[in-house]
């Protein structure tokens, strides 16, 4: 009897091997595994979607993590793509050191996407960065260059961290990085409120509340000073940009970011939603979604 049932086991495990190989556009159960970056920091990865579909790259922003693009990941319009997301170092479920070191340099956020691209095998992604996500991806193309990937898009991104394009809250950021612990999740609180014009439904703000909490004080406190390579890498990216911004940003000046975003590379093609806030992937994934997987298919020619 147990013979039978283990030859009956390994024959339904083949079958759907088989099944799931003779598929092109199969949807793979969501994987996790670890990538180390240059300076030994090991970033949390997730994938799902189809294996075999052109990649994308999801950069979250600051105190955010994978959990940021779950309106993505569980897409209808995206599920043909091979979906990557990864969590920051001092975010989600990626090593945290300690120290303003590992956070000051933005060529390590660089070389961690890097690190990603390549310990993920995807073939030239498009890379999506939101909000710090920006900074991200211009510091990656600034060591790089952009021959490795097919585009990108920034969402909401972070161009430079200068006064005229970040919107002043300075006792919100004050009280993120307060010693008091009380102020300090308060502070947290306030600045995912501050992402949505359009409030996400109470579980989804509890739970992205719970990414910030969750998110290394000394990266938040070195955040503000952390350095930016925006003109060596946005200014000489050639692949295709395409930048969307919420028309209700209350974190980034969407005109002023714009603005600088043409003004660096003049190639770029944005488009504003006039009432979204901060997270447009957020608080419009039906349109964003499609605005994306249109984005992809050009860039990546499938």
């Amino acid at each position: 009897m147990q013979a039978r049932m283990l030859l009956h086991w390994l024959f339904a495990a083949v079958s759907a091997v088989t099944l799931f190989t003779s598929v092109p556009d199969a949807v793979a159960a969501s994987t996790t595994y670890t990538v180390t970056s240059t300076d030994g920091v090991k970033l949390a990865v997730q994938e799902s979607g189809n294996p075999n579909g052109p990649a994308i790259i999801f950069v979250h922003g600051l105190l955010g993590s994978r959990l940021n693009w779950e309106a993505q990941v569980q897409s209808p319009e995206l599920r043909q793509y091979r979906l990557i997301t990864y969590d920051l170092r001092g975010h989600g479920l990626s090593d945290k050191p300690s120290g303003a070191a590992p956070y000051h340099d933005g060529r390590r956020w660089g070389d961690d996407l890097a690190a990603v691209i390549k310990g993920s095998h995807a073939q030239r992604p498009v890379v999506v960065g939101w909000s710090l996500g920006g900074v991200v991806i211009s510091n990656y193309l600034a060591t790089y260059g952009d021959r490795n990937i097919a585009g990108a898009v920034y969402v909401d991104g972070v161009v430079e961290l200068t006064a005229d394009q970040i919107v002043n809250h300075a006792q919100v950021y004050g009280d993120m990085n307060s010693p008091k612990l009380k102020t300090h999740l308060d502070g947290e609180r306030t600045f995912v409120g501050l992402c949505f014009n359009r409030q996400p439904d109470a579980d989804t703000f509890d739970r992205l509340l719970a990414n910030a909490a969750m998110a290394s004080w000394d990266m938040q406190k070195e955040i503000p000073t952390m350095t930016v390579f925006a003109a060596e890498g946005l200014g000489k990216a050639r692949v295709p940009l395409l930048f969307i911004y919420g028309g209700r940003d209350a974190l980034v000046d969407t005109h002023a970011t714009l603005a600088r975003a043409t003004a660096l590379n003049p190639h770029i093609v944005s488009e504003v939603y006039a009432e979204s806030g901060h997270a447009p992937f957020i608080e419009e994934p039906d349109r964003f979604n499609r605005d994306l997987a249109r984005f992809v298919k050009s860039a990546s020619g499938r």
